[in-house]
Order: structure tokens, then sequence, then C-alpha cells
């Protein structure tokens, strides 16, 4: 889920998920861990605004619409 809205922010601003971690100072691949590990809470918040984005945003299950 985090990964998935992290690449659904890159895609929609144009920039690849790797171009972020560089960006940030992030090692190669940490946001692809994130499929399986939780990021640290500063690593979250470093991310969160680069995008102009809340934390929340990250946390928030996606909503379903029935």
């Amino acid at each position: 889920m985090l990964y998935e809205k992290v690449r659904e922010l890159c895609k929609s601003n144009g920039i690849s998920v790797s171009a972020v971690e560089k960006e940030l100072g992030f090692g190669n691949g940490t946001i692809t861990k994130w499929k399986n590990v939780s990021p640290n809470v500063y690593s979250l918040k470093k991310l969160a605004d680069y995008f102009g984005v809340s934390i929340d945003y990250f946390l928030e299950p996606d909503k379903v619409l029935v």
C-alpha cells in the first residue's frame, strides 16, 4: 500500500522512485523495500514533505467505494 502510493505520486510528478531516493538521500532501493518493511518516521516525514502531502496520506488505507 505505501509503496504503491509512492509510485502513484512519482508517476503524477514525472519522477522515478530511484530519483526520489537519490534526491532525499535514501539508499538505492530503500523505497522499494517498503513493500515488505515499514519505514522509520523520519524517512516517511521527508517523503511526505517532498511531495507536499501529510504523513497520514501514506498511512490511511485506500478507500473502496461500493
